[in-house]
């Protein structure tokens, strides 16, 4: 898939046989944007690492934009459905 450029550093972690972490790539991947993808599934130290970013989350996917947490997948196509997302990717 082609992706459209953007300045925005856009980081989603997701674990394995995850159906939000699923759903909130589709969405992304439907913006064609890149992101880069980190699976904490087996990693202790980059789940510690997403629940620091995200303020004591523990949940996946958790997605960061520019080091600024959007949130979870309910969270990112709330935004989207105001609206909102767009712009918050492409920043």
């Amino acid at each position: 898939m082609t992706h459209n450029t953007t300045n925005a550093n856009i980081v989603i972690y997701t674990s394995a046989m995850c159906g939000f972490c699923a759903r909130a790539i589709r969405l992304l991947d439907s913006k064609q944007i890149a992101y880069r993808e980190v699976d904490v599934t087996v990693q202790p130290a980059l789940r510690q690492e997403m629940r620091s970013r995200s303020g004591g989350r523990t949940s996946v996917p958790q997605i960061f934009v520019n080091d600024k947490h959007l949130g979870d997948c309910t969270e990112i196509y709330a935004l989207e459905a105001a609206g909102q997302l767009d712009s918050l990717l492409a920043s």
